[in-house]
């Protein structure tokens, strides 16, 4: 299967991002790929809550989503929106960071809300708090499609083995996980953290990514790692589409999946423990 992933470097403004992102979709689709995945916050990149409930919408609103749908069927690709922010009807009035994955027939065939939230401090001037302004999910998601079965997952959800393990234990081949890494944090740790994950599961792991400084209306220095990823379940980087945004294509043998599990079984060879203190 041929997969063309997509580095953006969103603005904090959908409808200048849309068409861009469109682009980028349909030159991925001209080049032959069946599935084009594009990063986490696909449509607006904004550190103001103010900012962006200005110009978010509600799911069934979403200018980008709807767009994005048609292009799917148009082109008769699967497409994989890595995520949106997007608004919610909850009572404290977070957002969504919101990944969907569209069908050949511009259907939603998948919904994946990220779980984990990016409350960190990076540095003295840097610090995050995803969850003042997002409310997390409650669910991982396996999608089947036609070719593969897809675990999905987003940016900072990274960090987690044990969701990446359980994708796997559920039947994921392969793993989406769509990002808006911090530059600080992806030299750090970007290329061994989807290594690892790839190689503890056995699956494929696809990791579209932001790059670069991203304009804003606030006054902030927002720059994002790209570096978008395409790791072999054996953990081999298949395709890195460094820092300028853009389309690449990768082709995958799912035969490969079976393979590096029939190598390494560790995902049938947990065992209970106890902690000693």
């Amino acid at each position: 299967m041929r997969v063309g992933l997509i580095t953006l470097n969103s603005s904090d403004d959908p409808l200048f991002n849309l068409p861009i992102t469109q682009g980028f979709v349909n030159a991925a689709a001209d080049a032959g790929a069946e599935i084009v995945m594009t990063p986490e916050v696909t449509n607006c990149v904004s550190s103001s809550r103010a900012h962006q409930k200005e110009v978010l919408c509600h799911e069934a609103d979403d200018p980008t989503l709807a767009a994005l749908r048609e292009t799917a069927r148009l082109r008769q690709i699967w497409l994989l929106i890595g995520s949106l922010g997007l608004k919610t009807d909850d009572p404290d009035g977070r957002f969504a960071n919101r990944s969907f994955l569209i069908s050949p027939e511009g259907e939603i065939a998948a919904r994946y809300d990220k779980i984990h939230m990016f409350d960190v401090d990076v540095s003295d001037t840097e610090r995050y708090r995803e969850s003042d302004g997002y409310r997390p999910g409650e669910k991982a998601v396996v999608a089947t499609t036609p070719f593969a079965r897809i675990g999905m997952t987003i940016c900072y959800d990274l960090r987690f083995p044990h969701l990446h393990r359980t994708l796997a234990k559920a039947g994921a081949q392969i793993i989406t996980q769509p990002a808006a890494f911090t530059a600080i944090t992806g030299e750090a740790h970007w290329h061994s953290l989807l290594r690892a994950r790839a190689i503890e599961t056995g699956c494929f792991v696809l990791a579209p990514a932001q790059t670069g400084h991203h304009r804003e209306k606030v006054d902030v220095n927002r720059c994002t790692y790209g570096h978008s990823l395409a790791v072999s379940p054996w953990g081999e980087v298949l395709f890195d589409g460094g820092v300028e945004p853009g389309w690449g294509l990768v082709e995958l043998d799912l035969a490969e999946v079976d393979k590096a599990r029939k190598r390494i079984p560790a995902l049938s060879h947990d065992r209970e423990f106890r902690v000693e203190t």
